[in-house]
C-alpha cells in the first residue's frame, strides 16, 4: 500500500493530466490547478491538504460540461484521497 506522501504525488501528477488535457473545459483546468496548489502546500497536515483536494474538485465533478473521460479521472483521484487518513 501506498504511503500517504506517495498517493498525494500520484494525485499531483493526476490533476497536472488534467489541467494539460485541451479536451476537458478552461473552468475545470482551472479548478485542477488550484487543487494540485492545495494538495502541494506542506504547511497544512496531509489529510487536511486531502480533504480540502476532495471538496474542491468534487464541485466541479458535477459540472454538465465535462467529458466522460475527465469525469472518471476525477472520480479515480477522489478515491486515491481518501485513503488517506485525516490527522
Amino acid at each position: 500500500m501506498a504511503t500517504p506522501e506517495e498517493t498525494i504525488n500520484v494525485c499531483i501528477q493526476m490533476l497536472q493530466h488534467i489541467s494539460e488535457d485541451n479536451t476537458i473545459p478552461r473552468n475545470i483546468r482551472r479548478v485542477a490547478d488550484e487543487t494540485k496548489s492545495l494538495l502541494m502546500n506542506e504547511n497544512k497536515s496531509i489529510g487536511l491538504r486531502a480533504a480540502e483536494a476532495i471538496s474542491t474538485i468534487d464541485e466541479v465533478s458535477n459540472d454538465p460540461n465535462m467529458p466522460v473521460h475527465a469525469r472518471t479521472r476525477i472520480w479515480e483521484l477522489v478515491s486515491q484521497l481518501e485513503t488517506i487518513p485525516l490527522d
